[in-house]
């Protein structure tokens, strides 16, 4: 008897190819498309593992999922306004927006994506932290006007922010209700945060004004640790290793002083006898950095030349290191140990620079008005000028890259395969933000798998953040 398909028993065959029901007598049409399905979303997407997306979604085949993709990543592609998205104006802060972040996207690892409702936080120098529903636009929550608000983190552990204001106070907020849950005072003005998690625990380090670097449990902000990083300088640094072994930590204020890596186990479980581990790159006047995601700890970092401690773009290097501990009989120590070094050159004088990598082996850097993609053996593989002012923020993801500017406009570059150059970046279209007469530019720029939100800075002070979302 010939067994007939069902969408349950294409997708289970479908998604584990181990799986012994490929032996029982199945229709040839059946077993052809089952086969087919995977074997399409494998080629394009090198994804699909019915462990990960869980067998309450056994009944969604491949097929569907295939074709719902494909239609969206065309039409992220094409960027046609009136069909392929809607903008929408998300108003309510009377200040500068100093913060964005998701809390919750959707990701193409879930096989109904198409179908959820992504939200953002948004911090403001008005004192309140607010929620809005992206596609549709609206508000859900805002918080009790406080002290103006500095910075904002997601706590991802537990599905809620965490803010930092002008007076130091730090706040961990609920995703779902907007209520406080918690908070530290910190004593500084100015805070750079950073959340991880750790073995199932979550934490917040926390760079200061005075140079130190505070260690916290997240969401209940109880102090762990404090470890002096740059004496007198802000903390204006402050990355974690994709394995959650090592943070960097350091200030961009001082061209002489160099970056330290941490140990995360060192700054979560201090010992009262012994010290934090703790080792300097061996580079000064570092101006940014970025951990290459598909990697344990490469650190690639952009810094002075040697000798040099000139913050222009003609004295600028981009360094690539390998973090590694080492253990002798009697003492264990981190070592840094640099695997690539060349030089970037950029057209026109600037400070600011941007970095982000992707994967184990691509780095996107932006300078002024121009982004430029590396190798991290130094090879060009791209670079673009679709930018009138300069860049302030850029957005790295599998699919696309997308750039915040001050020219009001959010251009949206998507990543191809070339079967001779390999990887490489191709430039799209333009989203824009509105009128120049009631704006000065676009200040920031978050993206999840099928939305972008971004924060225009008002000439009347009154921030409004762009969503877009890319209709499936």
């Amino acid at each position: 008897m010939c067994i007939e398909a069902t969408p349950a028993l294409t997708w289970l065959c479908a998604s584990n190819s181990s799986l012994s029901c490929w032996k029982v007598n199945l229709c040839p049409s059946l077993r052809s498309r089952m086969r087919w399905n995977r074997e399409m979303c494998l080629q394009r997407w090198g994804f699909c593992n019915i462990a990960v997306l869980g067998s309450e979604h056994g009944k969604q085949a491949w097929k569907s999922y295939f074709l719902r993709r494909s239609h969206l990543e065309l039409k992220m592609t094409k960027g046609r306004s009136g069909g392929d998205y809607t903008c929408k104006s998300l108003r309510g802060h009377t200040g500068r927006v100093v913060g964005c972040v998701y809390l919750s996207g959707n990701s193409p690892q879930l096989p109904d994506f198409w179908s959820s409702t992504p939200t953002v936080c948004s911090s403001s120098s008005d004192g309140t932290v607010r929620a809005w529903d992206v596609q549709q636009g609206v508000q859900l929550w805002c918080s009790p006007v406080q002290s103006p608000l500095t910075g904002m983190v997601a706590d991802g552990g537990h599905g809620g922010v965490i803010t930092s204001d002008s007076t130091g106070l730090l706040k961990a907020w609920d995703g779902q209700s907007g209520q406080e849950m918690s908070f530290y005072s910190s004593a500084s003005p100015q805070c750079t945060l950073l959340p991880y998690s750790m073995e199932g625990s979550s934490f917040l380090s926390v760079g200061t004004s005075q140079g130190s670097v505070h260690t916290l449990t997240s969401p209940s902000l109880s102090k762990l640790s404090t470890l002096v990083v740059c004496d007198t300088f802000k903390v204006n640094l402050l990355l974690a290793s994709p394995d959650k072994k090592w943070i960097l930590a350091g200030t961009t204020e001082n061209m002489d002083m160099s970056p330290k890596v941490l140990s995360i186990q060192s700054v979560t479980c201090p010992s009262e006898e012994e010290d934090p581990l703790c080792q300097c790159l061996p580079v000064s006047g570092c101006s940014a950095a970025a951990f290459l995601p598909s990697q344990p700890a490469r650190l690639a970092t952009v810094h002075c030349k040697d000798n040099s401690h000139s913050n222009t773009h003609h004295n600028k290097v981009l360094s690539v290191f390998d973090v590694i501990i080492k253990k002798t009989r009697f003492k264990t120590e981190i070592q840094v140990e640099q695997v690539e070094k060349f030089e970037l050159v950029f057209e026109g004088w600037t400070s600011d620079i941007l970095l982000e990598g992707k994967g184990s082996s691509t780095l996107v850097v932006a300078a002024h008005r121009e982004l430029k993609v590396y190798t991290v053996k130094g090879e060009l593989i791209c670079s673009f000028k679709d930018h009138t002012e300069p860049i302030c923020s850029i957005c790295v993801d599998s699919f696309r890259v997308v750039t915040a500017s001050r020219d009001l406009s959010l251009r949206v570059l998507t990543w191809k395969t070339d079967r001779d150059k390999g990887l490489t970046l191709e430039s799209r279209y333009h989203l824009l933000g509105g009128s120049h007469s009631m704006s000065r530019g676009f200040s920031y720029v978050v993206c999840d798998y099928s939305t972008i939100v971004a924060s225009v800075e008002a000439v009347d002070g009154k921030d409004v953040l762009k969503a877009y979302s890319f209709n499936s």
